[in-house]
């Protein structure tokens, strides 16, 4: 390839220079022969890409578009969506600002009902207080269930003494004594006890207290034919009274032994409710004697009724009879009359048609002339 094939004046060309040569026009001769097919794929493609790229415009137009629609449905949509939410949010926070003004109110209940535990801790630490817990609590039951002349307070008995209340009962002048002086003292020590020995020495305590009490009110209030032969200790608490039934049963054995009755309030309300029955009954039985008396009444002035309308009847009777002889009567002088006015006299009849007669007539004309 080295070789010199000829040579060009001074220059030598070798093969490999011819070579070359030849591949580089057989190359020009290549592309000059394929320009005209390129530029017409050229131009096939770019306008290809031309109408491609109106579509893609079109598409992109129509995207636009759609968005533009989907973007104002989606605005409506997230408007309603919040204002919903807000409607929602208005509404919950509504109920929590109620929520929170009954919360409020609760909480003032709660700090008022504190005060009045307070207080009532305050009362109950004191001994006079206590009483007068217990003598209001029965006085406002009593009141609210009894009429005002039903029922009397701090009176005086015949032996001097003045028993917290007394019931008047229906049909018995004998008043039912209600004593409230129940020792709460003992109750709080046995309550407050700590300890097996403590809780023994409340005990103690607590029967001989309530001991001496059920005997005071046996002999202070239990007076013969002044008084009902039972009286009634009342108890101004439902714990208080389980207590004295579940660990003081032989404590209420004696206060049965001695006629005295240990109430709570429910049971003194029912006992109250009872003797209500009893007075309605008594009340029922006196207006029944005043009905019976009435219907007595009644019924005789039914039967003179009765009697006046027999006679009335007969009365009645008697007259539509005389109206009927009397309506025969006039019948029988209209028909004679007219047998008169007719000139009938030569009739055929009874005695009583010969009276009406011409010679009848003018004789009876004569005489009375």
């Amino acid at each position: 390839m080295s070789e010199i094939a000829f040579r060009f004046g001074e220059f030598a060309v070798t093969w490999r220079e011819v070579a070359l040569a030849g591949f580089f026009l057989a190359v020009l001769v290549v592309i000059r022969l394929t320009r005209p097919a390129r530029e017409r794929h050229l131009a096939q493609q770019v306008e290809e890409m031309a109408r491609v790229q109106a579509e893609m415009a079109g598409r992109v137009q129509s995207f636009t578009d759609v968005f533009g629609a989907r973007q104002g449905d989606f605005a409506r949509m997230l408007g309603e969506r919040i204002d919903r939410g807000t409607h929602v949010q208005n509404e919950t926070l509504g109920r929590l600002n109620e929520r929170l003004a009954v919360i409020d109110a609760a909480q003032a209940n709660l700090t008022e009902l504190t005060g009045q535990v307070a207080g009532l801790q305050r009362i109950l630490s004191n001994k006079q207080a206590r009483g007068a817990f217990g003598q209001g609590r029965m006085e406002a039951i009593v009141r609210d269930a009894l009429p005002a002349d039903a029922y009397a307070f701090q009176p005086t008995l015949g032996n001097g003494t003045r028993p917290d209340c007394t019931i008047r009962l229906p049909g018995d002048h004998r008043p039912l004594v209600v004593d409230a002086k129940f020792p709460l003292e003992a109750f709080s020590a046995f309550r407050e006890a700590r300890g097996p020995e403590a809780r023994t020495r409340a005990s103690q305590k607590l029967r001989g207290d309530i001991g001496t009490h059920i005997k005071d009110i046996a002999q202070k209030y239990l007076i013969a034919g002044e008084t009902q032969d039972v009286a009634m200790m009342f108890v101004p608490a439902e714990s208080l009274h389980a207590d004295l039934q579940e660990h003081f049963e032989d404590l209420v054995q004696r206060a049965y032994r001695a006629r005295v009755m240990i109430v709570s309030p429910s049971l003194l309300v029912l006992a109250i409710q009872v003797m209500q029955g009893l007075a309605r009954d008594a009340r029922i039985r006196e207006e029944a004697q005043v009905i019976q008396r009435e219907v007595g009444r009644l019924v005789a002035d039914v039967t003179r009724l009765g009697e006046r309308v027999e006679r009335l009847d007969q009365h009645f009777r008697q007259a539509q009879e005389d109206v009927g002889q009397i309506r025969i009567s006039s019948e029988k002088i209209t028909r004679r009359g007219q047998r008169i006015e007719n000139l009938e006299f030569a009739e055929e009849g009874s005695e009583q048609s010969d009276m009406f007669s011409a010679p009848a007539v003018l004789s009876r004309g004569r005489r009375n002339g």
